[in-house]
């Protein structure tokens, strides 16, 4: 090595207040020419490495984004078209209550409305988050694990997920990397860049969702443990003032959240979590085979056992990243009797798994062997999961666009009656009524894509005055028309057939589903002599 490299790659001194994970602009610049200097050698590597993560991108994340729209997606199609402040989101005020939004507008103005349209900006999100994780790989793990770290990401299809979703949570991923990347710079640097973009990006996180305030104690975590290890050249004061800038920030958010919390029973789409569905959350099924499998590798292959071990700073945060949000999100569930357990509230942790099984792998990969094992994880990973016996995959299992175009063709341009459950729980009695309009967030699916015919908005769960009101419609509307269709989330439609089909005035019509769109489905009663003409 030249005799000038080898001098700026030679670490300062340093007061012994501060660790060696946080030395100087000296050590991590020079840390970082140095992994430059070793991928510049391996230029061939680097190029099969972003091969097969483009692939693996234009695979998982671009071909769904034709899809159909899911429920969640269509609330944002509404609010986007709609406005934030229309009437019919009171009734769920959560849902507005994010920045996100600006995003699809911006798309919808710039590209006309599609689906693709409104999920590029989740895309284009999801891979600066992604660009962030690898990043973070770097800086604790090893300057070469950041292609690993991108590929285990790829791994969890909940992560996937979100690239072709055009709700707010890759937004979410994006906000919550880029935070802790430049809190990790700022406390291993001390400059104030860093801890002016650590504090804008940590007061985005909040607005991007109201459920994301576990990531506060995170950033709470990994700093106090930080500077009580004197780990950092930063100053208490100096956190103090910028964590509370952050917190004089996030008040009217605080005082938002509250407000929605009162009604917060409304909104719960699942039940209080048990312990194995908190063992699912941490996805120990990628961590811990992963970590086998490096195992098996490294004995296999005869490596020696890395000396280095990672840092307390890097364990910190990892087991942090891992850990906090689903723990708290939990702990928030079971002490409240209010599940807020939900698989895609717990999105924005997905890095930390994919990070901890990194660091899994670290104890058994010498570190001339990351850029060997990342592109094994790459192969396996576009091989076996691409699902290659098909052209496009599809973005969730709900097919409202397809389910809307097959029941047009069997209304056969004679409309009829059409049942329509909500797909959305706050539609429920005393909001829900028979003359609730159509043409509201409880019903987006009706206003994104159309069927024809006479519309009954039915509430997301049966109740009385909802068998009271399609028995009144059995007497009266339904059967004058002599067919009607049933058209909604498959659970619902099934209730109702099932209800409708035991109604004597239906004695004798045909019953017959026209088809099952991944959870979407289109049943048809009619009349026999009706059904004979058709």
């Amino acid at each position: 090595m030249p005799e000038q490299v080898r001098k700026e790659l030679t670490p300062m001194p340093v007061s012994p207040s501060v660790s060696n994970s946080a030395l100087s602009d000296r050590s991590w610049f020079g840390n970082t020419a140095a992994a430059f200097s070793e991928l510049a050698s391996s230029r061939q590597s680097n190029l099969w490495l972003a091969l097969l993560l483009a692939i693996a991108i234009a695979r998982f994340w671009v071909t769904p984004l034709p899809s159909s729209f899911w429920v969640d997606e269509m609330g944002t199609a509404f609010v986007v078209q709609h406005g934030a402040d229309d009437p019919t989101l009171k009734v769920a005020p959560q849902v507005p209550a994010s920045i996100y939004y600006v995003l699809p507008a911006m798309a919808q103005k710039l590209f006309g409305f599609s689906e693709i349209a409104y999920r590029v900006p989740s895309l284009a999100a999801l891979t600066l988050a992604l660009l962030f994780i690898g990043l973070i790989a770097g800086r604790l793990i090893h300057p070469h694990a950041g292609w690993f770290a991108a590929f285990a990401c790829l791994f969890l299809r909940d992560f996937n997920f979100q690239a072709a979703d055009a709700r707010p949570y890759a937004l979410a991923t994006c906000f919550t990397a880029a935070s802790l990347y430049f809190l990790i710079r700022w406390l291993d640097r001390a400059r104030w860049a860093d801890a002016l973009l650590f504090a804008i990006a940590a007061a985005f996180v909040w607005r991007i969702h109201l459920i994301l305030w576990p990531v506060y104690v995170l950033f709470a975590v990994y700093a106090v443990a930080r500077l009580a290890r004197h780990d950092t050249s930063v100053r208490w004061w100096q956190a103090a003032l910028i964590f509370g800038a952050i917190g004089a920030c996030l008040v009217p958010i605080v005082f938002n959240a509250l407000a929605i919390y009162r009604g917060a029973a409304a909104h719960v789409v699942v039940d209080e979590p048990n312990g194995g569905a908190l063992t699912r959350a941490l996805k120990l099924d990628l961590v811990f085979p992963i970590l086998a499998a490096a195992a098996l590798l490294a004995r296999w292959l005869g490596w020696p056992r890395p000396s280095k071990t990672a840092s307390a700073d890097a364990w910190t945060l990892i087991l942090g990243w891992w850990l906090v949000h689903p723990l708290c999100l939990y702990a928030f569930s079971k002490v409240t009797g209010n599940s807020v357990f939900v698989s895609r509230y717990l999105y924005v942790a997905l890095p930390g798994a994919a990070l901890m099984a990194t660091l899994g792998a670290a104890a058994f990969v010498p570190a001339s062997q990351w850029k060997r094992v990342s592109l094994l994880a790459g192969l396996l990973l576009v091989v076996f999961m691409g699902r290659w016996n098909r052209l496009l995959l599809n973005h969730s299992g709900s097919d409202w666009r397809t389910a809307a175009q097959q029941l047009e063709r069997a209304a056969a341009g004679r409309p009829a009656p059409v049942i329509c459950p909500s797909p959305f729980i706050e539609a429920q009695t005393p909001v829900w009524q028979p003359d609730y309009p159509t043409a509201s967030f409880l019903y987006s699916q009706l206003l994104l894509y159309r069927v024809p015919g006479r519309l009954y908005p039915f509430p997301y769960s049966p109740s009385p005055e909802a068998t009271s009101f399609a028995a009144q419609l059995s007497q009266g509307d339904l059967l004058r028309a002599g067919r009607f269709f049933l058209y909604g989330s498959d659970k619902k439609v099934e209730f109702w057939r099932t209800w409708f089909s035991a109604r004597p005035e239906f004695a004798g019509w045909r019953n017959e589903q026209i088809g099952l769109y991944g959870d979407v489905e289109v049943d048809e009663f009619a009349r026999g002599e009706v059904a004979d003409s058709q």
